[in-house]
């Protein structure tokens, strides 16, 4: 199960806040036991970006075998 704090990764996209699958966020807060999250998404230097309520299905754990990747942000 996902928990507060743990890293997650976007499962979709999310054009209205400049969010794509595979970034990365951390959990701030758990809804139902796990049926949904609220995730915040910041830049490498830690500006918030965005906190979104996403259901389980638009978040998975980061795996032990992943690496992270970089990119720029379209808007400023």
């Amino acid at each position: 199960m996902i928990s507060e704090l743990d890293r997650v990764v976007l499962t979709v996209d999310l054009p209205e806040y400049d969010l794509k699958s595979c970034d990365m966020g951390t959990v701030v807060l758990v809804h139902q036991e796990g049926l949904g999250y609220e995730v915040e998404f910041m830049t490498i230097a830690g500006e918030t970006i965005a906190i979104v309520s996403l259901l389980s299905s638009q978040v998975r754990r980061i795996g032990d075998r992943e690496i992270a990747q970089a990119r720029v942000l379209a808007s400023s």
